[in-house]
């Protein structure tokens, strides 16, 4: 029974500590936006450059060998 006398104002001080928690998130705009993050990652900000000659052929697909060149026929 003396556990309550500790238990009680434990939770009241956790509470009150989540309550101010919560008003800060509020306060500092953590939730004007919820939606707009979200859809930003479906739509690409500017098209892609073209390659120039100066770079290099872009790498084969993850899974896939590239061809290797040999001077003995097949």
């Amino acid at each position: 029974m003396t556990v309550l006398y500790i238990l009680i104002p434990v939770a009241i001080v956790l509470v009150a500590i989540a309550i101010v928690v919560f008003n800060w998130a509020v306060n500092s705009g953590q939730y004007d936006d919820l939606d707009g993050p979200a859809h930003s990652i479906l739509f690409d900000d500017e098209e892609p450059l073209p390659p120039t000659s100066d770079e290099a052929p872009a790498s084969p697909p993850a899974g896939e060998q590239p061809e290797q060149k040999t001077d003995a026929p097949r």
